[in-house]
C-alpha cells in the first residue's frame, strides 16, 4: 500500500459514519470517566469513600485520562496526516486541536500536588461535549447529502414529467377536434 492510498483510507475513516462514531464513543467513554471522577473526589472529601480507595479509583481513572489523551493525540496526528495543514482552516477544528495538546500536555506533566493545578483538563476536557454535538452534526450531515442529491434528481424529473403532460394535454387538445369529426361523420 503506498502512502498515498494509505491517507486516502485514513481520510475516508475519519469523514465516515463509523469514523464519527468512534470519536463519539472515545468521547463519551472519556466524559464519563472525568464525571466519574469529580463524583469519586465528592465522595472521598466527605468521607463516604475512604481516601485510600478513592486514591486508587482516582489513580486508575488517571491512567484512563491519560490514555484517553493519547487516543485523542492520535486521533490528531491521522487527521493532519490525511488531511494536511487545511485540516486547520476550519475554526473548530483549530480549537480543538488546541485542548486535544493541552489536555495532553497537562496529563502527561501535572503530577502529585501540581495536579490540582490540573482541574483546568477537566474544564479542557468536557469541550469535548462540544465535539460530540460536531460529531453528531457531521454524522447528520453525511447522511442528508444522499437524500439532497436525491431530490434535486426527483425536482429534475418532476420539472420533465410535466413538461411531457404539458405536450400530451396539447395533443389532445389537437386532436380533439379531429375526434369529434371522426365521431359525427360515422354516425
Amino acid at each position: 500500500m503506498t502512502i498515498t492510498t494509505a491517507r486516502n483510507h485514513t481520510k475516508r475513516y475519519l469523514t465516515s459514519k463509523y469514523g464519527h462514531y468512534s470519536v463519539l464513543a472515545l468521547v463519551s467513554v472519556d466524559i464519563t470517566a472525568i464525571f466519574a471522577d469529580l463524583i469519586l473526589q465528592l465522595l472521598t472529601c466527605e468521607g463516604r469513600i475512604p481516601a485510600r480507595d478513592g486514591d486508587t479509583a482516582s489513580n486508575v481513572l488517571g491512567i484512563f485520562s491519560l490514555i484517553f489523551s493519547c487516543l485523542f493525540m492520535l486521533e490528531l496526528v491521522a487527521s493532519v496526516w490525511a488531511f494536511g495543514w487545511t485540516y486547520f482552516h476550519t475554526p473548530f477544528h483549530c480549537l480543538d486541536a488546541t485542548v486535544i495538546l493541552a489536555g495532553f500536555v497537562l496529563d502527561v506533566l501535572l503530577k502529585g500536588i501540581v495536579e490540582e493545578v490540573s482541574s483546568l483538563v477537566v474544564v479542557l476536557r468536557l469541550w469535548r461535549v462540544f465535539k460530540i454535538i460536531e460529531e453528531l452534526s457531521a454524522g447528520a450531515e453525511e447522511r442528508m447529502e444522499p437524500m439532497q442529491e436525491r431530490t434535486e434528481e426527483l425536482e429534475k424529473e418532476n420539472v420533465r414529467l410535466k413538461g411531457e403532460l404539458e405536450g400530451l394535454r396539447a395533443q389532445v387538445v389537437q386532436r380533439r377536434p379531429y375526434v369529434e369529426d371522426v365521431t359525427r361523420s360515422g354516425s
